[in-house]
């Protein structure tokens, strides 16, 4: 009766003998650990959840001394090597000569909450900076308005041609900040929103991103036919992938070793997805994948802010101005970064309202 309840838990379950050998997983672990139980009864615990030494050494003493112990927010290592990030419970079995049988280690996965986390603390960042950059803007063109302005007329005064070339070059440097600042402002118009396919938008930054390289660079695309056709500003998505997909590209073109440079487009449909703290029925999952030397941990951070580049002669616009087009469409873009495989993955919503009349997605 009790082996049955425990496999009815939603709750990972395992139980593990004093050596740590796996004795037991119920069907919940099964799918959180991506494991059959019946290849790993009798392997060592390590074959499938695997910790430094201190947390191997915190299992030995929870058997000895018979006390539980629970350890929050943990990163461990499954047996396919993907990482896991959970809270657990170890609890001892106490046996019939009053000593520890065995550990019952329960398993939280945190992996969901992490991730709501930092996205609401993306989606703040960026709010934050768009913010500031708008009251900047502010300051800045006011009275760069009436610096030209002021340079116009002095033109108009002179009657040597000489003068009125330093007036111009005046002019000209403040239409230049003028413009740098509505760059920084990211996308002035709302979206013109219609129903397009996500993959025509795709294979049109493919075909722009294959011209720019000069066929240096291998194009992959791996797609889901079944993704139904978004709502969507197809102009601005096109800029907004684009700027991702140039950035990888820039970074491979870069990169002086012999390896086949590669990109990668993967579309996937996700059904019950939260973005922030919004569950949505069904998302587009677009992923931009490359094989370069991957982003500096310390820039991660702080990608999406506007005038931020790992590049030397970068303007840092490009992914801020993506970010805030995708939030647009109230969706995100999320990265991770390791050498040899960046991945930037774009989520948007797929709405269930098309043009005034419902669509079933």
């Amino acid at each position: 009766m009790y082996s049955l309840l425990i496999d009815r838990l939603s709750t990972a379950v395992v139980q593990v003998n004093r050596e740590l050998i796996i004795e037991y997983l119920n069907p919940a672990a099964e799918m959180l650990l991506e494991v059959s139980r019946k290849r790993i009864y009798g392997q060592d615990l390590g074959a499938v959840f695997r910790e430094d030494e201190d947390s191997v050494a915190s299992l030995y003493s929870a058997i000895e001394s018979g006390h539980p112990f629970t350890k929050r927010e943990a990163e461990v290592e499954m047996a396919n090597e993907k990482k896991l990030f959970c809270d657990y419970t170890v609890t001892p079995v106490i046996g019939a000569i009053n000593t520890t049988d065995s550990l019952l280690i329960e398993l939280y996965p945190r992996d969901r909450m992490k991730r709501i986390s930092l996205e609401d603390e993306l989606i703040a960042n960026h709010q934050t900076s768009k913010e500031l950059v708008r009251n900047l803007a502010h300051e800045i063109k006011n009275p760069l308005g009436g610096i030209r302005g002021a340079a116009q007329l002095i033109s108009r005064a002179f009657t040597d041609e000489a003068l009125k070339d330093y007036t111009q070059v005046i002019i000209e440097e403040s239409d230049r900040l003028r413009d740098l600042v509505d760059r920084l402002l990211g996308p002035r118009q709302l979206p013109k929103t219609k129903e397009l396919n996500i993959h025509r938008v795709i294979e049109r930054v493919k075909q722009l991103i294959q011209v720019e390289s000069d066929g240096q660079i291998e194009i992959i695309r791996d797609y889901d036919p079944s993704i139904p056709d978004i709502i969507g500003d197809e102009s601005q998505l096109i800029q907004a992938l684009l700027n991702v997909s140039r950035n990888a590209m820039q970074a491979l073109l870069e990169q002086e070793d012999n390896q086949q440079k590669q990109i990668r487009f993967v579309t996937r449909a996700l059904r019950q997805f939260t973005i922030g703290a919004k569950r949505h029925r069904l998302v587009c999952k677009i992923s931009i994948i490359d094989n370069g030397p991957g982003i500096p941990e310390p820039l991660l951070k702080t990608l999406f802010y506007p005038m931020v580049s790992g590049r030397a002669d970068g303007t840092g616009l490009g992914l801020s101005i993506s970010q805030s087009v995708i939030h647009q469409h109230n969706g995100i873009i999320e990265c991770h970064s390791q050498p040899q495989n960046t991945e930037f993955n774009i989520l948007m919503p797929i709405e269930t309202i098309v043009l005034g009349k419902e669509k079933n997605t």
